[in-house]
């Protein structure tokens, strides 16, 4: 069973993604960027914009059937690795106990210039 998460978003149809998927009981998230519609949230902050993130991946969990308890891993990527400190706080707000496998990495631009970080996650639901 291949269950396709969409946020409405005209580039998933554009570029042929999907916001989430899950298979089984397997939940991949794609890089999800702390945009609002066409507006970006949280300028100049990535604090803000972090948790921004995990709120809209936190909804797109609960759609496919899981929450962030289930995610057993996280990628991020940030355009300023001196600011980690201010996503690291986000991402431990939100997984200080469940602890997550975490990669976080400099990336030299995202597709919009008032974007400081891209997150992407991987959940796993234990089978009832």
């Amino acid at each position: 069973m291949r269950k396709k998460i969409s946020s409405g978003s005209p580039w998933e149809e554009q570029v042929g993604y999907s916001r989430g998927v899950r298979v089984g009981n397997i939940i991949e998230v794609a890089g999800t960027t702390a945009m609002d519609g066409d507006v970006p949230v949280g300028l100049g902050d990535v604090y803000a914009q972090t948790v921004f993130i995990f709120q809209k991946i936190e909804k797109t969990l609960q759609e496919a059937g899981a929450g962030m308890k289930d995610v057993v891993r996280t990628r991020m990527f940030i355009t300023d690795i001196s600011k980690w400190e201010e996503a690291g706080k986000a991402h431990a707000e939100f997984f200080k106990n469940i602890r997550p496998v975490a990669t976080m990495v400099e990336v030299s631009k995202l597709i919009n210039n008032d974007l400081l970080i891209e997150i992407e996650v991987s959940a796993i639901v234990d089978p009832e």
